[in-house]
């Protein structure tokens, strides 16, 4: 059962219920940050990486992982910082078994020539992703509506992706970002980016398993790491 705890607001003193949100654990167990009772809430005025992740231990497999800080809009415009109870031994950061996408029954053998769309604007970006993921075989795969995850630009049967349009390298939070999201929708989450990965990203996204694809403004996406390479040569 889901641990709800009351919340007054320091700006304007409303009185509020909270309950953190639950994600999945890579083992598969619901998991909720442990909230901390008896600490006030805390007004956010500026963030920073550090501020907006926990530390959080799952109680059944017993993993320590970064999980998104709990936070609670209030009416009268502030957002507080819910505490969380800390975890008393030292974190590390195992990464879960990276799990193998395999799209719907699209051979590789039998897949025509991609054919690309030229980028020149974000929703082109977009666009050429969908285009992509369509080509390995995730027919399905549509632009969500306005209640989807922030951070989700596509989606489809058993799987989520991100396509970053911006000019500088996608992060190591947006690849975090991507994998809780698809944890939350038991998907298995892609990248595309224009700007290629920071170093630190890569390196989360192999220990996650998540397949990154770099896109060039003629829109043909190529593979920098080897989930990206297993997905593209994966014959069902």
């Amino acid at each position: 059962m889901i641990e709800s705890v009351p919340v007054r607001c320091p700006a304007c003193r409303r009185d509020h219920l909270y309950a953190a949100p639950v994600y999945p654990c890579a083992c598969g167990a619901p998991l909720a940050p442990p909230l901390l009772r008896a600490a006030p809430p805390e007004p956010i005025t500026h963030r920073t990486w550090t501020d907006d992740w926990v530390t959080v231990r799952c109680p059944a497999c017993e993993r320590q992982d970064q999980w998104p800080q709990p936070e609670l809009g209030c009416p009268c415009g502030a957002v507080l910082r819910i505490a969380v109870r800390p975890v008393s031994a030292p974190l590390r950061r195992p990464s879960p078994a990276p799990a193998r996408l395999i799209p719907p029954p699209s051979p590789a053998a039998s897949r025509p020539s991609f054919r690309p769309v030229t980028i020149r604007t974000a929703r082109d970006a977009v666009t050429a992703a969908a285009m992509y993921l369509r080509w390995l075989g995730f027919t399905d795969v549509v632009r969500p509506g306005n209640g989807a995850s922030a951070g989700i630009d596509l989606r489809g049967t058993g799987v989520v992706a991100q396509v970053d349009p911006s000019t500088r390298p996608t992060s190591l939070r947006d690849v975090e970002c991507l994998w809780l999201n698809g944890l939350a929708a038991s998907a298995h989450g892609v990248c595309f980016s224009l700007a290629g990965y920071a170093d630190e990203a890569r390196t989360r996204a192999d220990g996650l398993g998540i397949p990154l694809f770099v896109m060039d403004l003629t829109g043909c996406p190529q593979p920098v790491n080897a989930p990206a390479d297993e997905l593209i040569t994966t014959v069902t």
